[in-house]
């Protein structure tokens, strides 16, 4: 058996590389051949309207004519009939296409692989029967196909759709897009270092209650996440009403993101006033300010009301450091880089 399998830059190939060896021994052991298991890195692309672009997938099967299977992993999240699309077999082409993000935030390498494995067993007319051996994941099963033929496999309407939006995110990657936050960062450090200075901010944060404070510092992430998707123009609006569900997905994910992005800053921006008060502040001189015995909690209450003033105040007009950065930011923005054109192919 000769299987070929192409994957999107990134997470998709990535697994794919770490899943290999295993992912043959596993084929070998169920149909009971030679498995030869070819993998490449290739940016799958679509069309205007999202559909995929299979173009560069027939100059594959031109190029490698011996291969039995070919199987696409994709970044693209799909959803059709009113479910996350987990895969698809193209009839007539020996090729199934499995949406990497559909698989969960940090799919394992035996969900990838089982999922890969069901599909060439769907696609292969001598493969074991299903009940032989457990292809199928839990949550997901196969259609009976629709009028061109192809069948898909859909999740679960209930757990599909969350793992879905979290695929999404961790496809985002919110630890490298905080990285890009370093103007908003510097900004917000700016601004709340003021409060290490000024004692009417420990008073302040002294009487305040601990929900209070804790609601202080969820609005002013709430209005940092609603100013950069603003500013950059990450809310996507879809022009075709089919593809409004997918677009919601991308929003919701969009949203998931810059709030983990910003929960980072903000968590950082706590750390470094902590340690600037702690430094700076005398405990006897906070005892006096706010007439209260001054405990390490007092220190934690400044740097939270500190660090949602900077927040606000100070990070609030900030965006990323590079256009370069809002490009590749979103699923959405990635996906506009992906519309296959006829001069491209030119």
């Amino acid at each position: 058996m000769h299987v070929l399998i192409i994957a999107d830059p990134g997470a998709a190939s990535r697994r794919i590389d770490s899943l290999k060896n295993q992912f043959e021994e596993r084929l070998r052991q169920i149909f009971d051949m030679d498995v030869q298991i070819e993998a490449c890195t290739q940016t799958i692309r679509v069309q205007s309207d999202h559909q995929l672009e299979l173009t560069v997938l027939d100059s594959f099967m031109r190029s490698y004519p011996d291969v039995d299977v070919i199987l696409m992993l994709t970044g693209i999240p799909r959803h059709t009939h009113g479910k996350p699309l987990v895969a698809e077999i193209l009839a007539g082409r020996r090729v199934a296409v499995v949406s990497f993000p559909t698989l969960g935030a940090w799919p394992s390498k035996r969900r990838v692989t089982r999922v890969l494995t069901t599909c060439v067993n769907q696609l292969l007319p001598y493969g074991p029967p299903s009940s032989t051996y457990p292809f199928m994941p839990r949550w997901g099963q196969w259609s009976d196909g629709n009028e061109s033929g192809n069948q898909t496999l859909h999740a679960h309407t209930f757990t599909g759709g969350p793992r879905l939006i979290l695929g999404m995110t961790s496809a985002n990657n919110p630890v490298r897009v905080a990285s890009k936050l370093s103007r908003a960062l510097a900004a917000a450090s700016a601004t709340g270092a003021f409060g290490i200075f000024y004692n009417s901010i420990w008073q302040m944060s002294h009487h305040l209650s601990t929900m209070r404070l804790i609601s202080i510092g969820l609005i002013a992430i709430t209005v940092m996440v609603v100013w950069l998707i603003s500013v950059n123009h990450l809310w996507d609006r879809p022009v075709r009403e089919r593809l409004a569900p997918v677009v919601l997905y991308y929003n919701l994910s969009t949203v998931l993101t810059l709030f983990l992005c910003v929960v980072a800053l903000y968590c950082s921006l706590v750390a470094g006033i902590l340690l600037g008060g702690l430094i700076v502040i005398d405990p006897d001189f906070m005892s006096q300010t706010i007439e209260a015995p001054a405990t390490f909690i007092n220190y934690l209450d400044i740097a939270w009301l500190s660090a949602a003033m900077g927040v606000v105040a100070g990070a609030l007009g900030s965006s990323f450091d590079s256009d370069a950065d809002i490009k590749n930011l979103t699923h959405g923005q990635r996906m506009r880089m992906r519309v296959y054109s006829e001069e491209e192919s030119d």
